[in-house]
């Protein structure tokens, strides 16, 4: 019980969108130099710094790129180089999409791994992906490469034109700059360990 209440008051402390807003500003750019350098709408990048969106991973990353700093700012308030880094089960922070979904908004819940680190090459995530019909799945796609680990459920892994299932055990690994998207395959979400990597 008291780790589900760390996990809540984690969840109320991280405003992700007001740390984007204050990188940008830190940097002096415009919500419009901000989408140029994105590629994401103004009225998204407005939703997002206005804590009213959840962006998925591949937004993130891109934010990251764009403002220069590791995603790992985005889920500690200090963040220091450390060579060696453990993080415990109670403090990572989940993110989750908000109840009515909005454009660019986040359709899994996920959990940093590592969030200490700024330097890290990798970005590692255990990553819920949910129940969906096909028309509600939010495809994406931003530079780099992931890889997925299934530990629970069975995963849909769906580009433009190509559909594979993935069950506990299987892995999947990916440019993905390709349009792709993920959802459960069955009435509960299913659970996948997965690492995200940029090129510098």
């Amino acid at each position: 019980m008291a780790g589900s209440k760390k996990k809540t008051q984690a969840d109320e402390r991280l405003m992700i969108g007001t740390k984007i807003k204050e990188r940008r500003q830190k940097k002096r750019l415009t919500l419009e130099d901000l989408a140029a350098k994105t590629g994401l709408t103004k009225s998204v990048l407005v939703k997002i710094e206005k804590d009213e969106t959840v962006p998925p991973l591949g937004t993130l990353l891109k934010l990251s790129k764009a403002l220069d700093i590791s995603m790992a700012n985005f889920f500690e308030d200090e963040v220091e180089l450390e060579r060696i880094s453990v993080t415990r089960s109670g403090e990572r922070v989940r993110v989750k999409r908000r109840p009515h979904h909005q454009e660019g908004e986040v359709d899994y819940i996920y959990e940093s791994l590592e969030s200490k680190n700024p330097n890290k090459h990798m970005e590692p995530f255990l990553v819920e992906f949910l129940p969906l019909e096909t028309g509600d799945m939010v495809f994406m796609s931003h530079e780099g490469e992931e890889f997925h680990y299934v530990l629970e459920g069975k995963v849909e892994f769906r580009t433009d034109d190509r559909v594979e299932v993935l069950y506990p055990g299987d892995s999947l690994y990916f440019e993905s700059e390709i349009n792709h998207s993920f959802r459960s395959l069955e009435g509960k979400p299913a659970r996948v360990v997965a690492a995200v990597w940029s090129r510098p």
